[in-house]
């Protein structure tokens, strides 16, 4: 006998007239392979979720970022013809006293 059997090419075959016998060997195997199936998709679909929250994640940390931006990008030069008022209000005020 062979290691791995060889199929011959016969023309019936690709009529697949034939129903295969299940056997519980391979009832079980379908169990499993089901099971596996099953795994792998949780697998994936746990991988994608993980994608999706750091996607997100990153998105709204950039949004933050934008919003903070304006409160410290624009800042109002003092007027320095303000503080020389100032100095001058001060002045006239202590010269009363």
């Amino acid at each position: 006998m062979q290691a791995i059997p060889i199929r011959k090419f016969f023309f019936i075959n690709t009529l697949k007239l034939v129903m295969t016998v299940r056997t519980a060997k391979s009832l079980q195997r379908r169990h499993v392979m089901i099971a596996m199936g099953q795994f792998a998709m949780l697998a994936i679909t746990t991988m994608f979720a993980a994608a999706a929250a750091v996607g997100l994640n990153w998105l709204f940390l950039q949004a933050a970022f934008l919003m903070m931006r304006p409160a410290t990008a624009q800042r109002i030069p003092l007027r320095a013809e303000l503080a020389r008022g100032t100095a001058q209000l001060a002045r006239a005020y202590s010269a009363m006293r």
